[in-house]
């Protein structure tokens, strides 16, 4: 009798979805590619959510790497010989299926490979070229990874802002003029004693960052931010009030978003974009890149120089000369190169299904699971799960990523720990994330946390990855759960009929009649 409802649990989303799910066009469908590409997960019984902290790398892909790794021979990029030359190719090549991943053209865009995206957001911070007029100001979602570029801006005599774009006002047109509202948080600034009198002397250079896809909510970022902060910044409410100067450049951190949407860099030419590659193929970890637009590379202020980024230097006097490529001038040392080598491997799974259809096939799964956490009562009518990150918006917040990030209610009201939640899901078999997921902004955000709040909680002892999810009654942190492209329907069933039997007390669990109901995520 189980199995029979599971099966028409099934149909019924397969009739809501299977357009979308699935790779129904693919070269293999999605219970093909479980069984022969990531035997690992049945063998081990595991359910995997967490693909926002690391996705799963394929048999498949793992195989192309071992055989390309054990049939050829590749040398250093930086030596002379064959075997580098053919390596430093290769190197080349990947620099160009990186871009092309952006539709970054080559005659505008260089890729600069690093240890990570982290490393490329801190190359950006370092290099920025900051003084006491500019700003640098972000979005309140962001992975602490961005808000250490702070700390560069503060230290040259910058100013630190954060912001919220008002969810209920976006991006239209006023005759030919582009419009939108900030709210600015408070002011940072240190050295005040030491700023310098009267107008600015020099080039002035501002820089706005915001993530692709949060990683705490899965909000979406509309990528029309990139044009209007940098053609008209000056007509944005908020941001002409507190910086009157300068040329404004933009980040975006596609570490979580380019998975399953990459910027398209053609329509939306952001200066510095951050990607890493385990969150989009699973391996190889220990590798990013930061894809850099030529002029806003010209800007940035190198001050070390190491292996490889020099053309020539004298060891007893004070005698360098840098190398003029973009590339090597910022790769200090020898690149990851057997790394490098690896992503074409990779790269190939996600072309093979297409980022079109991955995307759609993690929607499907992230709608289905949010439409069924929500429709969870408690026997007394309340509300099971309370989800974070919906808004009404339809461009600057369009739509949302394949995570959902909740926490849940006892019937009394009261909260269950994330914790506990995260402790009996691995009871299950169930992999997920709970915390703020080193995003301060958007867990203080989403779940009402005051400075106060903050302050008396890291007083009080609370740190990052610790047991103490709440805290004064209020919840700290979220429970995540989040798709790849290798996520299947069981997947998210598994997880749903999880919280259903563990956390909603008895009578009307799930009401199964509206679980579909609601706007489609594929509107023709």
């Amino acid at each position: 009798m189980a199995s029979h409802m599971g099966d028409g649990a099934k149909e019924e989303f397969l009739r809501d979805f299977g357009e979308h799910y699935g790779y129904p066009n693919g070269p293999k469908s999605i219970d093909q590619i479980r069984a022969t590409e990531f035997k690992r997960l049945q063998v081990q019984d595991l359910v995997y959510l967490d693909h926002a902290g690391a996705t799963l790398y394929s048999d498949l892909q793992m195989e192309s790497v071992f055989n390309d790794l054990t049939n050829n021979v590749y040398g250093n990029p930086h030596s002379q010989s064959d075997s580098s030359s053919a390596t430093l190719d290769i190197v080349k090549n990947a620099r160009l299926q990186v871009l092309d991943y952006c539709n970054a053209s080559p005659k505008e865009y260089k890729c600069i490979f690093t240890s990570g995206a982290t490393a490329a957001l801190k190359l950006v911070g370092e290099a920025f070229p900051w003084n006491y007029s500019s700003s640098f100001m972000y979005t309140m979602e962001n992975h602490n990874s961005v808000l250490g570029i702070r700390e560069y801006a503060l230290d040259h005599g910058a100013q630190a802002i954060a912001v919220d774009i008002d969810e209920d006002i976006h991006p239209g047109m006023t005759g030919e003029t582009l419009s939108t509202k900030m709210s600015l948080h408070q002011v940072q600034r240190r050295n005040v004693a030491e700023s310098p009198e009267g107008e600015p002397t020099g080039d002035v250079y501002n820089l706005f960052a915001f993530p692709s896809e949060c990683n705490f909510s899965g909000l979406r970022f509309g990528l029309d931010l990139v044009n209007i902060i940098k053609e008209d910044s000056s007509n944005i409410l908020g941001i002409s009030s507190v910086c009157k100067n300068g040329q404004w450049m933009v980040l975006i951190d596609a570490a979580k978003g380019c998975a399953t949407m990459p910027p398209d860099l053609s329509k939306y030419p952001a200066d510095f974009v951050a990607v890493s590659f385990y969150k989009l193929f699973g391996y190889p970890t220990g590798l990013g890149a930061l894809i850099v637009r030529n002029d806003a590379a010209t800007l940035l202020k190198k001050t070390y120089f190491s292996g490889g980024t020099v053309s020539a230097s004298i060891a007893d006097i004070d005698f360098v000369k840098r190398r003029e490529g973009i590339e090597e001038m910022f790769e200090d040392g020898t690149v990851s190169f057997l790394s490098i080598v690896s992503i074409r491997h990779g790269f190939k799974i996600l072309s093979s299904l297409t980022v079109s259809a991955i995307s759609r096939h993690v929607a499907s799964l992230a709608l289905y699971t949010r439409k069924m956490l929500l429709a969870m009562r408690h026997g007394n009518g309340s509300s099971v799960c309370i989800l974070y990150g919906h808004h009404n918006s339809k461009k600057l917040h369009h739509e949302m990523g394949p995570i959902i990030s909740f926490n849940l209610k006892r019937p009394d009201g009261s909260w269950y720990g994330y914790r506990e939640v995260e402790k009996l899901a691995s009871l299950s078999t169930i992999q997920l994330r709970t915390g703020c997921f080193c995003n301060p902004g958007a867990c203080a955000k989403y779940l009402d946390l005051t400075h106060l709040d903050l302050i008396s909680n890291t007083e009080a002892g609370h740190v990052c990855w610790d047991d103490h999810d709440i805290i004064n009654g209020k919840p700290v942190g979220a429970v995540r759960v989040s798709f790849g492209y290798m996520s299947t329907y069981e997947d998210a069933k598994k997880f749903v009929d999880f919280v259903a039997s563990s956390f909603v007390s008895p009578q009307n669990h799930i009401d199964h009649g509206n679980q579909m109901k609601g706007q489609h995520p594929f509107p023709n």
